[in-house]
């Protein structure tokens, strides 16, 4: 005989070994933002990487996508306990874009249209681990979720995926950007639940 009354202790279920402690998993893909949607078309897009010289390397949409497109398939994982699984991206790697950007720092400043800033070692950002994203879904990305281009880091909390992205700066320090600064995680690793200071 049982003394707990079924439904007590909460529905048994598998758990997917896909998700991240802490998470949940959902079919549709849920809109956050810090502040209101830019708007940005792609003919008046550029993205630049500043090095440490304070030199800028830039790209224009088309130069861009010159470097080549490719196929993603990524979990995100939002720091508000949320993941979707092996969702179909378009992209190019952040590594083409720095073929030809040296640094001896060891982080970078994301900054996006709008003002948005998130700061990210750049070790999680080269070796096929981020890209600058176009497409989501088979669709390009919409303004909501980012669109024109968003940052790619899917082995991070998706805070790191900067929306509208527009450009790196390298970083001597890991400084804090806008979610850190408010007591987000530096780093935002979700399989260390590394989701607040």
């Amino acid at each position: 005989m049982s003394f707990v009354t079924r439904g007590f202790s909460g529905r048994a279920r598998e758990r997917d070994p896909r998700l991240p402690p802490g998470q949940t998993l959902v079919q549709d893909w849920p809109v956050l933002s810090a502040g209101p949607t830019p708007r940005i078309d792609t003919a008046e897009w550029e993205f630049v990487i500043r090095d440490e010289t304070g030199a800028d390397h830039r790209w224009s949409w088309d130069e861009l996508l010159a470097l080549g497109v490719e196929d993603i398939t990524a979990d995100i994982h939002c720091v508000t306990h949320w993941s979707k699984l092996e969702m179909p991206w378009r992209g190019v790697s952040v590594d083409k874009l720095f073929e030809n950007v040296e640094s001896q720092y060891d982080y970078v400043m994301a900054h996006s249209y709008g003002g948005y800033t998130t700061n990210v070692p750049l070790e999680d950002l080269l070796d096929g681990r981020a890209w600058i994203a176009i497409e989501a879904d088979g669709e390009p990305l919409d303004p909501e979720h980012g669109g024109p281009a968003r940052l790619l880091v899917p082995h991070l909390y998706f805070w790191k995926s900067a929306k509208w992205v527009r450009g790196l700066v390298m970083m001597p320090d890991d400084d804090p950007g806008f979610w850190e600064q408010n007591g987000y995680h530096l780093r935002g690793d979700p399989w260390k639940e590394e989701r607040y200071w």
